[in-house]
């Protein structure tokens, strides 16, 4: 049996004929084409499904169109629940400190203003980011930029946040580049690993003034460095967060000559209503972050 002409059928027995039907399937079709088609279905069956003038079911018409009616009648129901959960689906990348310091407050939000969304959330940096994007494996990425992304991307720059260390308090230096430059102990660098971007930036710039200071305490989240400098294990280095509390016995000392790690939102283009309600939303957050970070 072809499917479609069941389809068609079950149009002309729901509408009482051919030429209502015809009126009211939801895609164009001219009158001629259904009955020819409608023709063919009986044909292939054997049987005639409905009697044309005045508009009947035969028997064999009534059990057709009782098997068909529970499939054909739910389809523009389907459609339209299918099409709306694609809308409150997100699936959002981002390193693990933007996921547990950054999105939560945005997140929730945004489930307040969906109250259906279904989120998949992913721990990746810049590169893990951007291959699960051309893989489609996610809508949208929150991350680090180094560089440009990759092609067929779209990237939008949230803020800038400047590097710093983190020392003990009770250390007796003025500045920070006292410590690469080895006036007394030289401490040990606490950092992400050295894969991360804000890491390859701080060599690189330190290399560049030719200074060579390895990691030697690596972290997997940038929100342990500071535990680990109040552990007594050296000096961490991490970025200026708006606002962000320090404990009492640490202190900030800025890196003003060393770029900031630049966080970007990346996506690919045909975003969902809501997924381009929360990348708005987020930028528009990112822009008061930013304002912080001058002040």
């Amino acid at each position: 049996m072809n499917i479609h002409h069941l389809e068609l059928f079950y149009h002309v027995a729901r509408h009482g004929g051919i030429s209502s039907a015809t009126r009211k399937i939801p895609y164009g079709i001219q009158q001629p084409a259904v009955s020819g088609q409608i023709l063919q279905l009986e044909k292939s069956l054997g049987l005639k499904l409905f009697q044309r003038r005045p508009f009947a079911l035969t028997a064999a018409g009534r059990e057709l169109f009782a098997f068909a009616e529970p499939f054909f009648s739910r389809v523009g129901e389907i459609s339209r629940r299918l099409r709306s959960e694609e809308n409150v689906r997100l699936r959002l990348a981002a390193p693990a400190t933007i996921l547990r310091g950054y999105l939560p407050a945005l997140l929730r939000e945004h489930q307040r203003n969906f109250p259906t969304l279904t989120l998949q959330l992913h721990d990746a940096n810049q590169a893990a980011a951007e291959r699960l994007l051309q893989k489609q494996e996610i809508d949208l990425a929150v991350t680090e930029l180094e560089g440009k992304p990759a092609a067929g991307l779209n990237a939008a720059v949230l803020f800038k946040l400047p590097l710093v260390l983190i020392v003990p308090r009770r250390w007796k230096i003025k500045a920070a580049a006292d410590l690469w430059r080895g006036m007394g102990k030289r401490e040990t660098l606490i950092s992400l690993p050295a894969g991360e971007a804000m890491v390859r930036q701080f060599h690189f710039r330190l290399k560049r003034l030719g200074f060579h200071w390895p990691t030697r305490v690596e972290v997997s989240a940038m929100d342990l460095i500071p535990i680990y400098v109040s552990l007594g294990f050296g000096a961490g280095l991490s970025v200026k967060i708006p606002r962000a509390k320090i404990a009492s016995d640490l202190r900030i000392l800025p890196l003003p000559r060393f770029p900031p790690l630049v966080v970007a939102a990346l996506w690919q283009k045909n975003l969902s209503r809501a997924n381009a309600a929360f990348l708005a939303r987020i930028r528009e957050r990112s822009a008061a972050m930013e304002r912080q970070i001058l002040e």
